[in-house]
């Protein structure tokens, strides 16, 4: 399984981006995915995922309200769409992918992900 993460950049406060993952090496359906992201100075904090399905999501606390997940099994990719965004939000943001049941459970835990993309880079400047 591979993971391509991208979309992500430099925006000023209250702006938005889209990050897009797109995954390969086995059926997407099968697999459960997460956004994480990492601050510098700071442990990598789930974000929000989705199950297999795309009806069942989950959010931290402070995104809640601005940030959205989605996928097209379609096309094998998952998207985090993230509005109003805040300084606080700049950190490296990861795609995470595992295979599961397919039920309407999120995962949220590091530990849960077997499959990691590599980063992009999100910077929201004051």
């Amino acid at each position: 399984v591979q993971l391509q993460a991208s979309g992500g950049g430099l925006v000023q406060a209250g702006g938005s981006l889209r990050l897009s993952c797109t995954f390969s090496g086995d059926t997407f359906s099968s697999y459960v995915m997460g956004w994480f992201r990492q601050a510098p100075g700071k442990t990598r904090e789930f974000v929000g995922g989705i199950n297999w399905s795309g009806r069942s999501t989950d959010y931290i606390d402070s995104v809640k309200g601005r940030f959205t997940v989605s996928r097209d099994n379609s096309k094998n990719t998952v998207h985090l769409q993230m509005a109003n965004l805040k300084p606080e939000d700049t950190a490296v943001y990861y795609c995470a992918a595992d295979r599961r049941a397919r039920n309407n459970y999120v995962y949220n835990q590091i530990g849960d992900y077997h499959y990691w993309g590599q980063g992009t880079q999100v910077t929201v400047s004051s």
